[in-house]
């Protein structure tokens, strides 16, 4: 196993996010990278995954491994593997030879972690088994990533300040993540004619991603029920009337995302009432991305399209009244529920561990309003910052037929109308945008939106 292959190590910009965290801090900090968790016995594992803040300072996603930084410095703290593991997973790289990949300044064993531990700060990992080692060696409990106190929180909000806009190197891999995960989309509407379930289109995406020896950034939503929002149930038979909704999105081996959505007929022509509402999600969508530039309010992208929805309905006859009051009335989150779209990084909904201490300004909570209450992002765009834009329409029946929905919103919703819009479940429409000095650039752009274009690429192939 040679580890240089397939990664760009980018060793210049991991060591200059390492100063940049010097200028931001002044204690020793130690990140962990994690461990794999057993799927029933323990030699048969979950696919590992690096904690992403250990992957933004070390670059490779080493397993049970640990660095502490000081003063612009890294340590590497990896055991070298024992020389029985050769039979099963073949040579090694050895710790000095990662260190040198990765810019180490010096490497050690995990064994000589706990001396090095006095008075440093670090974020607890999702897996029980490392929370516990971390708390152990720096012999103190340790608080929810989302919640952090003293010097942990200032690590935190340093991190966040460093991760919300991404530098070269990383721009590089959520590009490479966002050309495969259009390659991907491709080749689900081109598998559309020949497959009969839900997990034909899934294994024909996912192989595309699978063969740039990437994976996928989170589970795949390929579903005829677009009305699920998360969806991973793959069983349900492709007929002729059904919307195919696939939120698909490739990770990059060094663990960079991308998160892309598209909504398409399986007969490769939307019905008139699809087509209706597939125009006004993709309105939004327009509008929304065309709106992202430096200094403008994310919370103002998401309530454009709330209005741009709602006079969409109105115009349908789904809704009635004045764009303005059903938007403040929250109206238009009957069918709009979830926010416009979220951070993209190393993770897919980037430092959502951190909860809010990312996605939201200092000072600022979430709000309580049927429509807002889901956002995500609530910040001032800057450049540097990848974002998703993702309006879309859901027919969801615990939300339609909740009795007191029904009783606040009789008067807004004709509900006859809506009847005969039955054949659209969800639809979606997602991109990922990147935020320049000069404004925006769309990072999936290749991938075509409008319903004419939608509809010759699946009915090519149908």
């Amino acid at each position: 196993m040679k580890i240089t292959e397939g990664y760009d190590l980018l060793t210049n910009t991991l060591q200059q996010r390492r100063q940049k965290l010097v200028s931001l801090i002044n204690f020793p900090v130690i990140l962990w990278s994690g461990r794999s968790i057993p799927r029933n016995y323990p030699a048969l594992t979950y696919p590992f995954r690096a904690c992403s803040h250990f992957l933004y300072f070390a670059g490779l996603p080493l397993e049970n491994a640990a660095i502490r930084l000081e003063s612009g410095k890294l340590e590497l703290f990896l055991d070298d593997a024992p020389a029985s593991s050769t039979l099963w997973h073949g040579e090694m790289p050895k710790r000095a030879e990662i260190a040198e990949l990765i810019g180490a300044d010096a490497a050690f064993p995990m064994t000589e972690l706990k001396a090095r531990s006095t008075n440093a700060a670090t974020i607890a990992v999702q897996d029980s088994w490392t929370q516990l080692q971390q708390s152990q060696i720096l012999a103190r409990p340790l608080a929810p990533p989302n919640s952090p106190t003293g010097i942990d929180l200032e690590l935190t909000q340093a991190i966040v300040s460093l991760r919300l806009s991404h530098d070269a190197g990383s721009l590089a891999e959520l590009r490479q993540a966002a050309a495969v995960t259009v390659e991907a989309h491709k080749a689900g509407m081109a598998a559309t004619r020949n497959a009969q379930i839900e997990a034909g289109v899934r294994a024909a995406m996912e192989s595309v991603i699978i063969s740039k020896n990437m994976t996928y950034a989170y589970p795949s939503i390929v579903t005829v029920h677009g009305e699920v929002l998360h969806s991973e149930h793959y069983h349900n038979p492709l007929q002729t009337g059904d919307l195919l909704l696939a939120d698909v999105g490739a990770e990059t081996s060094m663990g960079w995302a991308a998160d892309v959505t598209r909504t398409w007929p399986v007969s490769g022509k939307f019905s008139p009432t699809q087509r209706a509402i597939y125009d006004v999600v993709l309105a939004a969508h327009d509008a929304c991305i065309d709106k992202v530039s430096p200094g403008v309010e994310y919370q103002d992208i998401h309530l454009l399209a709330a209005r741009i929805m709602a006079e969409g309905l109105v115009d349908l006859g789904i809704l009635r009244g004045n764009v303005e009051d059903l938007v403040e009335m929250d109206a238009h989150a009957l069918f709009f529920v979830h926010g416009i779209g979220h951070l993209i990084g190393l993770d897919v909904h980037d430092m959502e561990d951190l909860g809010d201490l990312a996605g939201y300004e200092a000072g600022r909570t979430r709000s309580s309003r049927f429509g807002l209450g889901f956002l995500r992002l609530n910040r001032v765009l800057r450049p540097g910052m990848l974002v998703s834009i993702e309006p879309g329409f859901y027919q969801v029946p615990a939300i339609l037929n909740n009795p007191e929905n029904r009783a606040q919103y009789e008067d807004c919703v004709n509900w006859e109308e809506l009847e005969k819009f039955a054949d659209v479940r969800g639809i979606r429409i997602e991109d990922d945008i990147l935020v320049i000095a000069q404004g925006k650039e769309l990072l999936t752009g290749k991938l075509p939106t409008k319903a004419l274009e939608i509809e010759e690429l699946v009915a090519v192939n149908t």
